[in-house]
């Protein structure tokens, strides 16, 4: 299978340093994927530790995979909820579109332009060494950061991701680059974020 980061086509690599990353843009899904995730999800909104401080997520979630599949971030222990036959579907898609495996995904709901997600790198050690994460997006258009952990000579990289934009990161992206999703300034609808993973048990 030909290289996404090296051949041409439609994925788009970043030129970053310590880092690999591609963007997809307008990834075919299924139809009234927003709506059918939406209403079939069990959203939850737990209490997460920052920096020994108690605080709830400024957003909602759910997790999928697996069985087996479990993953701990924030002091979150997440079992995996059985694929649906929607998620089953966009999973093979973007399975199909990165040339990985994917085991689990985590959605997150973004209600409005107040809720984020802070700074973070996805570097569990559920993960691996050199996790690959793709992150698909649908619904309001949001703007998406990432900031080198320790070259503070490289600005802030900041990419407006639309319905449809499916953003994948590999390699050693996750040991130097932090990502995040800041509130807006202005109002904006709904969004919903799902990071396709592969848990090691």
């Amino acid at each position: 299978m030909p290289d996404l980061f090296t051949s041409p086509g439609r994925w788009m690599p970043l030129a970053l340093p310590d880092a690999e990353i591609a963007l997809l843009r307008t990834f075919s899904l299924p139809d009234n994927a927003f709506d059918v995730l939406l209403a079939e999800s069990p959203w939850r909104q737990d209490d997460i530790v920052i920096f020994g401080k108690r605080m709830q997520q400024p957003r909602l979630h759910a997790w999928y995979g697996d069985p087996g599949a479990t993953y701990t971030y924030s002091g979150l222990r997440n079992e995996p909820l059985p694929w649906t036959h929607i998620l089953t579907k966009i999973r093979r898609r973007v399975t199909d579109a990165c040339g990985v495996g994917f085991n689990s995904v985590l959605l997150n709901l973004y209600r409005d332009q107040n809720d984020s997600m802070g700074m973070h790198a996805d570097d569990e050690l559920e993960l691996g060494a050199e996790p690959v994460v793709a992150s698909l997006s649908l619904g309001a258009t949001r703007r998406f950061v990432l900031k080198h952990r320790t070259r503070r000579d490289l600005k802030a990289i900041r990419i407006d991701l639309e319905e449809g934009d499916l953003l994948l990161m590999r390699g050693a992206t996750q040991a130097h680059w932090k990502h995040g999703l800041p509130k807006c300034s202005t109002s904006c609808g709904p969004r919903l974020n799902l990071t396709f993973r592969h848990i090691r048990y």
